[in-house]
């Protein structure tokens, strides 16, 4: 099994296919046992065509979430749609509720001036789409596609640029050090902070890898030995040094180095996903202003609001955590007012990050149930999308279903009457655009 798993994570996707269906031979045969589901879902997970801390393909997450039980389960990608196809078709397989999104970051400018998700960066906003039923871009908005990976390919070879003249003879070389540890080529930040680590190792080892680290970082010797075995603490410290705002490789954005919001929108529109707004923590003057912010980007086409519950309740600090909660509270309860369905997850792109947030928490039982009607919700959309091309966006949807607060009634409930995997797509082909909302969920019910 072990062997089968390592397989899932193969560049070669017919490996990380053969592997799936091996495995789920062997757990339908009772050879590997796996776990009744529990209220449990993580709708926003990197793969490793941007970069999965644990090396996750999109069929390896569809694995792990039949492994742990999860209710559904979703990838996010940032800039690229490479893992949709694969991942969907995968969820169909396994019998797993999955969905698909992006992720990228836009410039607002009427908030040029605020901080907003962005640590440092004012007017700059993450962002994302979410409820892609395949991968494939029309081709009037290609150019917008391929401009958001030629963007992140530029500023990520402008940092290492500036990272290899400081960290001199430890270098790397974009092409043969960096793409290679992606599948399709979509490097990210942390696929340059991996290859930082390996080329420090080929040129120092012992005590002279720990005096070089030391140096460079400008960090105390013995605090780099506290910390070098801890992989999340010692690659936090790295980007925080280098990477981030006042690091050496750090470059401050300015607009035209990000596509807009109506840009950003028209691309996901075309592809019949939702744009969905994205929250840090409400401590930021953009987030202190959240209703204000949100109000802004109802008015240029977010339907949904994405959340990454752990950051905001599991911290050391009393009264920090105490803080933060509070405002999580308080956007959950904003989206609810304002009709968006909350999109949650751990991203799993940072070494250290939980496979699945921990939905017994006492300090979630409050919006636990919004987390999971969340992911109903847009599990419904992309299967009614990718079934009849009649999702959230459709014309069908907007002739049937006019308000915000009944089409998300209406994917919620088709969410829920819609199993996953064969026995759902048997229900789906009973379906047809000519019937009313009503029908569809009689049909499914």
């Amino acid at each position: 099994m072990q062997a089968l798993e390592a397989d899932l994570n193969s560049f070669d996707g017919q490996v990380r296919a053969q592997a799936l269906d091996a495995l789920l031979a062997l757990a339908a045969n009772g050879s590997v046992p796996l776990p009744p589901q529990r209220d449990a879902v993580n709708m926003h997970c990197h793969s490793f065509y941007s970069f999965n801390a644990y090396g996750h393909s999109p069929t390896s997450l569809v694995w792990l979430a039949k492994k742990l039980g999860l209710k559904a389960i979703g990838i996010v990608d940032f800039d690229v749609l490479d893992g949709i196809d694969e991942f969907l078709s995968a969820c169909e397989r396994a019998a797993v509720r999955g969905s698909a999104a992006i992720e990228t970051r836009v410039h607002i400018p009427e908030f040029a001036t605020r901080e907003i998700n962005s640590p440092g960066e004012p007017g700059i906003f993450y962002h994302m789409g979410i409820g892609f039923a395949q991968s494939h871009i029309p081709a009037h908005v290609q150019p917008i596609a391929r401009a958001l990976r030629e963007r992140a390919a530029q500023r990520n070879r402008a940092m290492v640029d500036r990272i290899n003249a400081y960290l001199h003879p430890v270098t790397v070389d974009y092409e043969a050090d960096v793409l290679p540890l992606t599948p399709a080529g979509n490097a990210t930040e942390r696929h340059l902070l991996v290859a930082y680590l390996r080329a420090a190792e080929r040129h120092y080892q012992g005590q002279r890898w720990i005096e070089f680290w030391s140096s460079r970082l400008d960090t105390p010797a013995d605090k780099i030995v506290a910390i070098m075995n801890d992989v999340p603490a010692f690659a936090n410290l790295i980007r925080a040094k280098l990477m981030k705002k006042g690091g050496v490789g750090y470059a401050q954005p300015v607009p035209a180095n990000f596509p807009t919001v109506e840009e950003y929108h028209q691309f996901i529109l075309a592809c019949g996903a939702l744009p969905c707004a994205t929250w840090l923590d409400g401590l930021s003057e953009g987030e202190q202003a959240e209703a204000e912010l949100l109000e802004l980007l109802i008015g240029k086409g977010v339907v949904a609001l994405n959340i990454i519950p752990d950051r905001n309740w599991n911290i050391g600090d009393p009264a920090l955590r105490q803080t933060k909660v509070r405002e999580l509270y308080k956007v959950v309860d904003l989206a609810t007012q304002l009709d968006l369905p909350v999109h949650v997850g751990t991203e799993m792109n940072a070494f250290g990050n939980k496979l699945v947030d921990d939905f017994d928490a006492p300090e979630l039982a409050p919006v636990r149930q919004a987390f999971l009607d969340g992911a109903f919700f847009i599990y419904g959309h992309t299967v009614m999308q990718r079934a009849h091309g009649l999702g959230y966006q459709s014309g069908w949807a907007q002739a049937q279903l006019p308000t915000r607060r009944a089409r998300n009634t209406f994917y919620l409930q088709v969410g829920h009457l819609t199993p996953a995997g064969q026995a759902g797509l048997a229900k789906l082909r009973r379906v047809n655009p000519d019937m009313t909302p009503q029908d569809i969920l009689h049909v499914l019910g």
